[in-house]
């Protein structure tokens, strides 16, 4: 399926995804087109999976003479026989329309302050449309940087109405995509399922050696060395989805539990900001229980 959110531009830049069964040929029409449609390629990277028979590709590209179509329709039009041809499942999006990007959290502030500083100073092409929390500690801190705040409580008795808020959210902002920046609530099967492929969560990397509360204080009982965090989609299997980054920091007996705490918060923010960054570039695709990044 062809999909975006484009505007008439007579350049680009646009960028073609798709994955498909492995098969001679592919790279070819793909570069082909582009060449018979005055097409100029920015970037291109490719990847055969051996072991599952798919292929992944990721062009950027954008026109650079007279017979590249007027608007991204017509950009559209031009890829769909090779599309349909070899069976893609593609998406071709336009650039110049930045993905946009609700995110929700519970009381801790680093990774969405990390999210919401990186959008305001212009270095994350993404537009943040909205802030969703079950608590109201965030509430001034988004809308300083002048984004709607939504408080939805949540218990187990109006979990379904909580995340059926959340869904509809969404679709009045026209949100592409829901981040976990540190939301400690488990989304259900349904919205997992419902989202699938467009929601991203982050956590520390000690899972599942030290799954619940404080994982911090009984890693420092005992004695890790190597802290981190992992990004990666959601799915109905808890913290289990297709891993999209992850990082990790060496530490020593030195380190306190605050220590371990400021490291692990500084590297979750880095680690799902640039989650959030390849996944807005479309440079992510789902293969399977991973992914294959294009970085």
């Amino acid at each position: 399926m062809l999909a975006g959110r484009g505007r008439k531009n007579l350049t680009g830049p646009y960028v073609l995804t798709f994955s498909c069964a492995d098969a001679v040929g592919i790279v070819a029409a793909v570069t082909g087109l582009l060449a018979e449609r005055d097409g100029f390629i920015l970037d291109s990277q490719q990847y055969a999976d051996l072991d599952s028979g798919r292929f992944f590709m990721r062009v950027e590209f954008r026109g650079a003479g007279p017979r590249f179509p007027a608007d991204f329709a017509g950009v559209q039009a031009a890829f769909a026989p090779i599309v349909e041809r070899f069976a893609m499942d593609a998406r071709i999006s336009d650039r110049a329309a930045k993905p946009r990007f609700v995110i929700a959290v519970s009381q801790g502030s680093h990774c969405l302050n990390d999210l919401l500083h990186r959008w305001s100073t212009g270095n994350l092409a993404i537009d943040i449309v909205a802030v969703v929390s079950n608590h109201e500690h965030q509430r001034r801190l988004s809308e300083w940087h002048g984004v709607p705040f939504h408080h939805f409580p949540v218990s187990d008795a109006n979990r379904a109405e909580q995340e059926a808020r959340i869904l509809d959210l969404m679709a009045r902002s026209g949100a592409d995509y829901l981040v976990l920046a540190r939301y400690m609530q488990v989304l259900s099967s349904d919205l997992s399922a419902k989202l699938a492929g467009r929601c991203i969560n982050i956590h520390h990397s000690f899972l599942p050696g030290f799954k619940g509360a404080k994982p911090y204080h009984r890693a420092h009982e005992r004695g890790v060395k190597l802290i981190g965090a992992t990004a990666h989609f959601v799915t109905s299997d808890l913290d289990e989805g297709p891993i999209i980054e992850q990082a990790v920091e060496r530490v020593d007996h030195r380190d306190s539990v605050d220590d371990l705490i400021r490291i692990g918060r500084d590297v979750e923010a880095q680690v799902l900001a640039r989650a959030v960054r390849w996944v807005a570039e479309q440079r992510v695709l789902i293969d399977g229980r991973k992914t294959v990044v294009f970085r």
